[in-house]
């Protein structure tokens, strides 16, 4: 998590009630982190957010999912034309399937040219990741490539 991320979910809990924040297997992209390691450090830079629950979707569909956790909208952070390319169809689709609505929210400028991958790229060649991720995450991220 970037603290791109981070700074959606700070402004979406300021927008609604109670967040819950979902981490959910992409079978098109390859992990670093375990599902349950992802839970952990979102939990950890979560943690000052009030109304933020993070749990997660290793199978199924994700307007599913939220339906059983009484969700009424889906919160998507987006960088770039690019990223609203890819996730609005999704959301249309979504929303075919269910009654629940996708609202997308801008990263901030300071954070909407920084994508995880870059990050972990940057981290593989030796180069100072912390202004784009929490302290957990960071010390996390360097421990793992190490390896």
């Amino acid at each position: 998590m970037t603290l791109g991320h981070q700074s959606v979910l700070e402004r979406g809990a300021k927008a609604f009630s109670k967040l819950h924040v979902v981490v959910v297997h992409n079978p098109n992209k390859t992990a670093l982190f375990s599902i349950a390691e992802r839970v952990e450090l979102l939990t950890q830079t979560t943690r000052h957010i009030g109304n933020v629950e993070v749990s997660a979707l290793e199978s199924g569909l994700l307007v599913d999912y939220a339906k059983t956790l009484g969700a009424h909208v889906i919160l998507k952070g987006f960088r770039t034309a690019g990223d609203i390319e890819y996730e609005l169809p999704m959301a249309q689709v979504n929303r075919d399937l269910s009654t629940l609505e996708t609202l997308f929210m801008p990263a901030e400028p300071s954070h909407g040219y920084v994508s995880s991958s870059l990050v972990k790229e940057v981290a593989k060649l030796g180069g100072d990741v912390s202004g784009y991720l929490s302290e957990a995450v960071a010390k996390r991220l360097i421990e793992r490539l190490s390896k």
